[in-house]
């Protein structure tokens, strides 16, 4: 899995880049076929955007969004939308629940 942490309007620290990156690095708890995470930094004018993509085999991109003003909890709330996608999207895939038809199965 590749992580790629880049920022726009701000410059990127050191200690933001490894919160980030240790928050990161804990998603294949939750799906284990991820090839790339880009998370993208935002300086807004009012608070901090986030946006996390992530790259899943198999299927198209996860794009989770995410404002707020305090940068630690807009990265939280981003991360914890994508683990909520991932964590969807892995139970839609194991559901062994066989969903056939009642009519017409008639003799």
């Amino acid at each position: 899995m590749q992580i790629e942490i880049s920022s726009k309007h701000m410059e990127l620290t050191p200690a933001i880049e490894s919160y980030a990156m240790k928050k990161v690095e804990k998603f294949p708890r939750f799906y284990d076929r991820i090839q790339r995470v880009d998370v993208v930094i935002d300086k807004a004018r009012n608070g901090y955007t986030t946006e996390i993509i992530t790259d899943v085999e198999g299927h198209e991109a996860f794009v989770a969004t995410s404002q707020h003003e305090d940068l630690y909890a807009c990265l939280d709330l981003g991360i914890d939308r994508s683990k909520r996608q991932l964590k969807d999207h892995k139970s839609k895939l194991r559901d062994n629940k066989h969903h056939t038809p009642t009519a017409g199965n008639e003799i």
